[in-house]
């Protein structure tokens, strides 16, 4: 029986590190030990090199078989090695191995360990796979990880309280989106699954605690493309006392110290364009995006003409909002690379943004954007429980002309705002987008780990 355990192992990386200080030829004094996958197997007389990978890297193995008798291993085993740092001859970082235990036995072929998986469903259908062979894959799921810590680092360095809200709701909010929708037996009713965390979080928000954040999965009953999956990652935070100028500034420090950590730097390179993420970021109006585009109208008919004469098929879009967002996302959102706050949006299209001072047609929102690609949203959260109601029956309007994914409304969250809500800053960043931003890939599925994919025929 291979062993249950094998205590005391130290990453790859880190022996690989030592390795490289040494001499070609020479080996250290010192005992460490590793463990991982052999991926690697080439024999020269007595010698037996094997490459052992771990989650921090690759290094070479030199067993001498007059020392240590045969190496019975096939590729993919996993072992346990214990042996002192060296440089090969040829000045390969390596380990001079006293002793390999088998800890682990490899009972199916692996695919071809020099080209590693190249074919995309199966790198999403069989993930372990894929992070076993491919070293860009463990790279780019370590990155979103250290994306994530260094998140929750800055907004509990900030005063803010991690929380937690439903994710099975009674009513769902916060997002014009199709829901899930899912039965309760102790309930004994029909339940959705969260679109969105927004209208628990400002309650939290009536409630005093006045800094709550959640890193949360949502869902959303829709169709899937390179920035779409039905099950997603969102983080949203709201703030008393801030409005949305003082939210796009926190949006700017906590994206670039993300990426400080996750990648170290806030350069990347996405959907072919290179991008800074460092602060400030550009700003410009919503009008004035599509003034500039000659898209801009509070006609319906101007708007939708401006659409048709680009050829963008509109037979979905059965109010004003929803051809005035459609006009947005065509002519304005693929143009902006470098990230860029979209604010001041009209009134209809967000039921929980405050009015702005000099136009009480538009509300204080942003959107920002990045490589053609919107990755948060954010508001100066209405506070008034009044008002509230009426933006409710004004998104039942748009209900009633046709935007099926409009605001239902919620008379709980209407009357946990009348007991009195500070002016409150607001911004939600989609997680898996902003990975998808610092990795430099092409779709969500590749910073997924395990996304929704279809049955095989």
């Amino acid at each position: 029986m291979t062993p249950k355990r094998f205590p005391g192992t130290v990453p790859v990386a880190d022996v690989r590190t030592e390795a490289e200080r040494l001499e070609a030829g020479q080996e250290a004094d010192n005992e460490v030990c590793v463990a991982g996958r052999v991926l690697g197997r080439r024999e020269l007389g007595k010698l037996v090199f094997l490459d052992l990978v771990d989650r921090s890297g690759r290094i070479q193995l030199l067993c001498d078989t007059s020392r240590s008798g045969p190496v019975d291993l096939d590729l993919g085993d996993v072992v346990g090695v214990t042996g002192r740092p060296a440089k090969a001859r040829r000045g390969e970082p390596s380990i001079a191995v006293d002793e390999l235990v088998l800890l682990g036995k490899i009972r199916s072929p692996l695919p071809d360990t020099f080209h590693g998986i190249t074919d995309p469903e199966v790198r999403y259908r069989k993930r372990y796979l894929d992070l076993l062979m491919n070293e860009d894959s463990r790279r780019d799921a370590i990155v979103r990880a250290r994306m994530i810590t260094a998140i929750r680092a800055y907004l509990d360095g900030e005063g803010f309280i991690e929380v937690e809200t439903p994710v099975l709701q009674p009513r769902y909010g916060g997002a014009f989106a199709e829901p899930f929708v899912t039965h309760s037996n102790y309930l004994d009713r029909d339940v959705y699954l969260r679109i969105a965390d927004e209208l628990y979080l400002k309650r939290l928000i009536v409630g005093g605690l006045e800094k709550v954040y959640e890193l949360a999965k949502d869902f959303r009953n829709e169709g899937v493309s390179y920035k779409h999956s039905p099950e997603f990652t969102q983080l949203e935070w709201y703030e008393a006392y801030a409005d949305y100028r003082d939210t796009m500034e926190r949006t700017e420090m906590l994206v670039s110290r993300a990426a400080e950590t996750a990648i170290g730097g806030t350069k990347a390179t996405f959907r072919g364009h290179d991008v800074d993420l460092a602060p400030p970021w550009q700003r410009v109006r919503f009008v004035d995006a599509l003034e500039a585009e000659g898209a801009w109208s509070r006609e319906p008919d101007e708007v939708r003409a401006r659409l048709d004469a680009a050829g963008v098929d509109t037979s979905a879009d059965k109010t004003w909002a929803q051809l005035v967002d459609h006009a947005y996302s065509h002519f304005v959102e693929p143009k902006l690379i470098q990230p860029t706050f979209v604010y001041d949006w009209p009134i209809e299209t967000s039921p929980f943004a405050r009015k702005t001072d000099d136009d009480p047609t538009l509300v204080e929102r942003f959107e920002c954007v990045v490589g053609g690609m919107e990755f948060a949203n954010a508001f100066s959260e209405l506070n008034d429980s009044e008002e509230q109601a009426e933006r409710f029956e004004m998104q039942a309007a748009e209900r009633a002309a046709g935007a099926s994914d409009a605001e239902e409304g919620d008379p709980d969250f209407v009357e946990a705002m009348s007991y009195g809500m500070p002016p409150t800053g607001g911004c939600g960043i989609g997680m898996d987008r902003l990975a998808l931003v610092l990795t430099g890939r092409d779709t969500l599925r590749d910073v997924i780990l395990f996304p929704a994919l279809r049955q095989h025929e």
